[in-house]
Formats: C-alpha cells, structure tokens, sequence
C-alpha cells in the first residue's frame, strides 16, 4: 500500500499533522480541540447541513464547514475566532426559534448537545417573540418515538437508515419552516438496528420508548462493558440506578462494533436486574438443603466432587476466567465439560462489514470451546451413574433435569436454582457477567474485558472467586486475589491466550493467537 501522504498545519495555535484527506473537524479533535458540530457522525456520510461547525481559516474568503473541509498544507484555522463564534451563535439562535422549553421533561436533558453549545456559545437571550410551532408526538415503530418539536433536522438518523442500515425509512418531509422527519408510507423503524437512530440524534427527538421517563442523565451510573447478548461482543455501556440496570448503550471499537449496537442487545438487559436470585449459600443437612455459611458449603461441595469423575456444564455467558478455573477442575477429577448455547434468525448490519446480530445468543462460545468444552444440545448427555455434576450457571430444562438425576450428587454453581433435581449436595450463589469483572472472548477471537456495573444481591460471590475457593478445598493451589490474576494463570497455561493481561488487553480488547487469520477468512 503506498504512503499516506502527511498535512501539517495549525488549529487553534496548535501543530497539527494528519493524514491527507482528514477533515478539519477530526484533525481538530486529535488535538483535543472539539468543534462543535449537529449533522457530522463518524459512522455515517457527511452532509454539511447543520452550519454548526463553521470555522475560520485564513486567507480564505468566507467562512468553512469544518465536517466537509480536508485539510491542507499550511493552513490555519481558528475555532474560536469572533466571526465564527457569531456564526454558531446565529446558528444556535435559528434553532432555538421553534425549540420548545422541553428541558425540564426531556429525557436527553443532561446529555444533550443543543443544551451544551447554548450554554457555551448562545446568546443570553431570546430575539422571538412569536408562538412557537407545535407538532404532535409520533409512533416511529420499534422502540422509536419522534418529537418533533424538538427536531433540528440534522438528519442522521435518515443517513443511518439510508446509507448504514440500507433500510429507507425516513426521510425529510415538507421544505423550509415547515420541515420534518417523515417516514414513507407503510414503514417503520423495525429494522434490527433501528434503535441507534436514539443514539445518534443529538436532541431529544428521538426517543426510546423502553427508557422514557426512567431516570434522569445526572443520575445514572455508566460502566464499560460487553454486550452479552450473542457472540459479536459488540462493546457496549450498562448504565444503572440505584443498582439496578436500566440502559444498554453502544461503546465505540472499530474492530468490533464501530459505534452501533443491535436492538435486541440493547434491549435485553432485564435478565441482569432478576428477581430470582440465589442470594445464600446452601449445603445437605439432615437429607435436606438448607442455608449455611460459605465455608460449610464450600465443604459440602468438595465432599461431594472428591475422588469422583465430575461432569460441568457450564453456561457459555461465563467469563473466559471462570471456564478456565472450571476446566482446572475438569482435569483434577478426570471428567468433561458441556454446553448449549441458544440461538436465534442472525442480523446484519449491512454498512458496517463483519457487523451482525449473531445466531449464537451468548458471550463467550469462543472461550469455552478454547477452555475445552463441548458445544452439544445434549449437554448432560455425558452423565453415567455415579459421576458428580457440575452445573454452573446452565439452563435446565425438564429433559434437562431428568438426565441430571442419573448423577451419584449435584452440585450447583449458578445465579439462580434450577427446578426439578433431586441429589443437590450443595448450592453456591454467584454474581450475574454485571456483577463482576472478566473477559470474553468473541466469535472473532477477541478477548475483551467487562467491568463490575452493579452489586451482587445477598451473600453472592464472583463466580472465579467461588472456584478458586471450590478448588482451594479440593487441594489445589490457587493464590488467586482478583479477576486478572486468574487471567494471569489462563494465559500461561493456553498458548492461544499468551502474550495477554488485562492492561495489553485495555478497553478495546485484542485478539488470541491465530484470530487475525480466522477474521480475515471469515464470510
């Protein structure tokens, strides 16, 4: 590939150098200098429609849309000169025209670019003294609502739907003052990926229905985290009040997800607040379970496992370090891993490449095959009389329960109690992906890591806690203080996981050994 040729030039006061092609905009940001801007998105065409982002460059005649202006050798460009002030002021003031007072209401208050750049650079008062327009709330379909009232028309959400999405949808109905986004006749926003469009708008006019009116943007709590809703491992935020989750929203990572999210990732997070809980350890006593203390549990367990063949089937939602302690566990009994994985119709992204709602509906199918499981829909099939089984975290369905009690004992590592078994010698609570901190490992062999968005209810531990401790009790030596110390010893004793901690890994993830070829002969 040849050179990318390189621009210098100064914004701001500042040497910038970027590559040839770059617009102004993004070249301002790499310098930390953020020109405000409505219309321009990274992830979507530019349009150049909104004037937001008009600045001044010199010897230029008039002033330049900073989203739709390249760089150029030498040049100098000023941000926050007075004629481009006075530009956005005006810009700022034309929107505010027919903008309602909605701020007290708005579910986008407090994270809203319009409030902001008022705030920054608007006028102190208003110049229009007529009645404002008014237009009725809109049912878009999905989870989208309009407000139009609120629309500043910078029409991403039309680009997404048209150029990303490949779904036209909407578009810019009437002209002039009397302009809205419309939808086309017999349409609606039910495409899988519809739902970015809320998160693209930079107002309040696009709202999602399942968020509307639970919680104001100063109140909430945000974590970095992974969707852990199929196998793409989009990266996502999990936003919380009061401990309880109640938003699922896109975190950019041009390898995986770039800056979307599907719908049903969003959308799925209820499962994570579940009122079901295993909240206290139980253990055997007397020829029923009751609850005890960790310690006697953990006995209780170990009593039951030692110097038997142990069957695991483990959820594929569990992290890359909880499998990796239960295969440990696995290979000191002589024993087997299973699992089954749920799946459903897969959903592209069509702008996007490799981007897609995947069949497989769990995090890390990846990471438990690596850690040696058996992906089968007959996960206790394995089972013969007398072998001690191990569920961690599964799903037991009545066929499921029937082939369990062919186990000499049960032993259940999980969030929540599985019906219908009957030789449960011990019962050991753990925290739900939310509630602790790990990795997964994607469908491209990504290894990515989550971090803790809420605490656990009752007297349930991280789920590599519990193990280690499960494993301390059989004998074996596990000086393991938190999550990246288990990922420490997974790493070095599986050659695709080598080179890999948490601080190489970060925030974006990387891949295991041998991905990169795996991704590039992906369809």
């Amino acid at each position: 590939m040849a050179d990318v040729k390189t621009i210098n030039l100064t914004i701001e006061g500042r040497p910038v150098a970027v590559a040839e092609g770059t617009s102004l905009l993004e070249a301002a940001r790499t310098v930390g200098v953020l020109i405000p801007h409505y219309c321009y998105h990274p992830g979507l065409p530019v349009a150049g429609v909104c004037r937001m982002c008009l600045v001044e460059v010199e010897k230029a005649p008039k002033l330049a849309p900073a989203c739709a202006t390249s760089v150029a050798e030498g040049q100098v460009v000023h941000v926050h000169s007075e004629p481009a002030r006075e530009a956005r002021k005006g810009v700022l003031e034309m929107l505010l025209i027919n903008h309602p007072l909605d701020c007290p209401i708005c579910d986008q208050a407090g994270e809203c670019e319009l409030q902001d750049y008022t705030f920054q650079e608007g006028r102190k008062d208003s110049r229009y003294k007529e009645p404002k327009r008014f237009n009725p709330v809109e049912d878009f379909g999905g989870d989208v609502m309009y407000v139009p009232n609120r629309c500043i028309l910078c029409t991403r959400c039309v680009r997404f739907m048209d150029d990303v999405a490949q779904d036209p949808v909407l578009n810019v109905s009437e002209r002039g003052d009397r302009a809205y986004i419309g939808k086309f006749e017999e349409k609606d926003l039910t495409h899988p990926w519809a739902g970015n469009v809320v998160e693209l708008c930079p107002v309040g006019a696009l709202l999602s229905k399942d968020f509307l009116n639970k919680a104001r943007a100063w109140e909430l709590d945000r974590t970095a985290s992974i969707c852990p809703n199929c196998t793409q491992g989009c990266n996502a935020i999990i936003e919380t009040r009061d401990n309880v989750v109640v938003r699922m929203r896109p975190r950019a990572n041009a390898d995986v997800n770039e800056y979307f999210l599907c719908d049903a990732g969003r959308l799925d997070y209820r499962w994570m607040n579940g009122q079901n809980r295993l909240e206290l350890p139980k253990a055997r006593q007397g020829g029923a379970l009751a609850d005890a203390d960790w310690d006697v549990a953990l006995g209780a367990a170990a009593a039951a496992i030692r110097g038997k063949r142990t069957v695991v089937v483990a959820s594929p939602m569990l992290s890359n370090e909880t499998l990796h302690l239960l295969a440990r566990l696995i290979k000191a009994t002589g024993g087997a891993g299973a699992f089954r994985v749920a799946t459903g119709p897969e959903a592209p992204l069509p702008g996007v490449k490799d981007l897609a709602l995947r069949a497989e509906r769990a995090a890390n199918v990846a990471g438990a095959e690596l850690m040696g499981f058996t992906k089968t829909d007959t996960p206790f099939s394995g089972l013969v009389d007398g072998d001690v089984l191990v569920i961690a975290d599964h799903t037991v369905t009545d066929a499921d329960a029937a082939a369990a009690n062919r186990a000499g004992a049960v032993v259940v590592i999980g969030t929540t109690m599985p019906a219908g078994l009957s030789r449960v010698e011990a019962v050991l609570p753990i925290t739900n992906f939310s509630e602790e901190e790990g990795t997964f490992t994607n469908l491209r062999g990504r290894v990515q890591r989550f971090l803790q968005a809420k605490a656990a209810p009752g007297l349930a531990r991280p789920s590599w806690f519990v193990l280690s401790d499960l494993l301390a009790s059989l004998g074996q030596a596990t000086d393991y203080f938190v999550p990246s110390d288990v990922f420490t010893a997974l790493a070095s004793s599986h050659a695709e996981f080598a080179g890999l901690s948490y601080d190489t890994i970060g925030l974006r993830g990387l891949p295991v050994l041998g991905a990169a070829q795996a991704a590039g002969a992906a369809p």
